[in-house]
């Protein structure tokens, strides 16, 4: 018995894709001694043993063939109010570094904007479709707390609302005495 054949046609699934919202993320390589680079939404973890994570890049870019031959990238996450970044590295453009701070000896290249960064050695590359699926190793990892991940919904970038935060921040202000009968204790934000 032979499979379905698909009937979903690109716009289709264009629109309902763009229900999922993502992270948004700049895939670093260096290659040839030059640094490279791109927007990405399709990231994700995938082990924890080994600790391994994917990404899927567009077999057409100046990217992929940068990570396909270094062997190495970084998945800079990046945060609200980060949108210009998105943008930046989006487009095509000949420096696409040009006036972007970076981790100080960072190769392949970590953006020092970046909420967490994940540097890894490829592991494997799959063939999916008009991409590639690199595989990653992680070979370091870090975060930076405080800040709210960029998103993408809809073809529209978003934020996360922090409802813990934003709560804290409104009870800054409170007399908690007059909330919980603690007495007059004053809560701050530290």
């Amino acid at each position: 018995m032979s499979a379905p054949r698909a009937t979903v046609d690109e716009l289709a699934f264009r629109e309902a894709i763009a229900h999922f919202a993502t992270g948004v993320t700049v895939v670093t390589t260096t290659f040839d001694g030059r640094p490279a680079g791109m927007t990405a939404s399709a990231v994700c973890s995938l082990s924890v043993d080994p600790i391994l994570l994917l990404v899927c890049i567009d077999n057409r870019l100046p990217t992929h063939r940068a990570i396909d031959g270094s062997r190495s990238f970084a998945v800079n996450v990046l945060g609200e109010g980060d949108e210009g970044l998105a943008h930046r590295f989006a487009r095509p453009a000949e420096d696409k570094f040009a006036g972007v701070e970076l981790v100080e000896r960072s190769d392949p290249p970590v953006l020092a904007r970046a909420i967490a960064s994940f540097v890894c050695e490829v592991q494997e590359r799959v063939p999916g479709g008009d991409h590639s699926i690199f595989v990653g190793r992680v070979l370091s990892c870090a975060a930076t707390p405080g800040r709210r991940p960029l998103l993408y919904f809809r073809s529209s970038f978003g934020a996360l609302r922090d409802r813990q935060a934003e709560f804290l921040d409104e009870a800054a202000g409170w007399d908690a005495g007059s909330v919980g009968g603690l007495g007059h204790v004053h809560v701050r934000p530290q």
